[in-house]
């Protein structure tokens, strides 16, 4: 029998031109996530699983996809899989790491600069004709040069972004569980994040989504920070909680917020969506012709090695594939 592939998604050609030589594929073509219930009719028979971060595999999805031996995320993340039920059934897990740092720095420093300075108020104000002339008092935002960047998470992207803030003369501190050799050489400086938040000028959050950093960025971290602070969120929407953070932007208790994640995306709440002072992003963080195929290689490339028994090169539960 051959082997049976699906992609629940529409994605760049180079996924299915590399799984049809292994098998038969099935590419989910609308540009929709799929649904549980077409996931299953779709997959029932299918050995591998090229997956999106809104396909959810909990022990129920996965009790009726009996022949699965592999899912491949397309991302870097994969909060969306139940990786303890995967490992105890056989099934290897494998992710998008290293290949989309530099887009998601990228998008970072985009929503830095344009929160900072109040781009997208200012763009709508010409889009709707309500632009008068120069005033010197329009559309004031924060000057980013010489201020403070908090970086929460000081892995790849944080480390990229740290780069990126050194050519505008920033400070730059950050939170992480141990010390980071390549933010230390940048000057970074490790703090405890109560202190980093009370300490900056920009809180950019690049931590991956566990039970330890749900809400993370609640009311009273809030609370910490400058009234002309900004926050940025690349990283997953439940790192902060929406609710303390719409409520803090509603009150100026901080400057403004970029975001290209939400708690509960798709759907974003109405309150948020009315604040000026923020800049809103379709979770287009990857989002570059460069990042997506390359993410897109690397996922079919780990479902191939999954599904024939071979380690792939960036595993998840690495477990299934130690000796012994």
């Amino acid at each position: 029998m051959p082997l049976r592939f699906l992609i629940t998604q529409r994605l760049p050609p180079v996924a299915k031109e590399l799984l049809v030589r292994q098998g038969e594929v099935t590419e989910f073509s609308l540009d929709r996530p799929i649904s549980p219930e077409e996931l299953v009719e779709a997959g029932r028979h299918c050995q591998g699983i090229l997956a999106m971060l809104n396909d959810r595999f909990d022990s129920a999805m996965l009790d009726k996809l009996s022949e699965l031996r592999a899912i491949s995320n397309y991302a870097v993340g994969y909060n969306n899989i139940d990786i303890k039920q995967c490992s105890h059934r056989g099934i290897g897990v494998s992710n998008t790491p290293d290949v989309l740092t530099d887009a998601s720095a990228e998008l970072a420093w985009a929503l830095l600069m344009a929160t900072a300075r109040r781009l997208g108020e200012a763009e709508q104000c010409v889009r709707q004709g309500k632009w008068a002339g120069w005033g010197p008092m329009q559309f004031l935002g924060r000057q980013i040069t010489g201020k403070n960047l908090g970086i929460v998470g000081g892995g790849r992207i944080g480390q990229r972004l740290a780069r990126m803030a050194t050519g505008f003369d920033m400070k730059v501190a950050y939170v992480g569980r141990q010390a980071k050799q390549e933010l230390e050489r940048l000057g970074g400086v490790r703090m405890e994040l109560k202190a980093l938040l009370a300490w900056a000028d920009f809180v950019s959050l690049h931590v991956p989504l566990t039970e330890a950093t749900h809400h993370m960025i609640g009311h009273g971290e809030l609370a910490l920070m400058k009234p002309t602070a900004v926050v940025i969120n690349t990283a997953r929407g439940s790192v902060v909680d929406e609710a303390a953070l719409v409520d803090a932007l509603e009150r100026k208790t901080i400057f403004g917020a970029g975001l290209d994640v939400y708690e509960f995306e798709p759907r974003i709440a109405d309150r948020l969506l009315q604040l000026p002072n923020t800049v809103l992003l379709p979770h287009i963080g990857s989002a570059t012709v460069e990042t997506r195929t390359r993410m897109a290689e690397l996922a079919a490339e780990n479902l191939i090695a999954m599904v024939q028994g071979r380690r792939p090169r960036c595993p998840v539960n690495t477990e299934l594939w130690e000796p012994g």
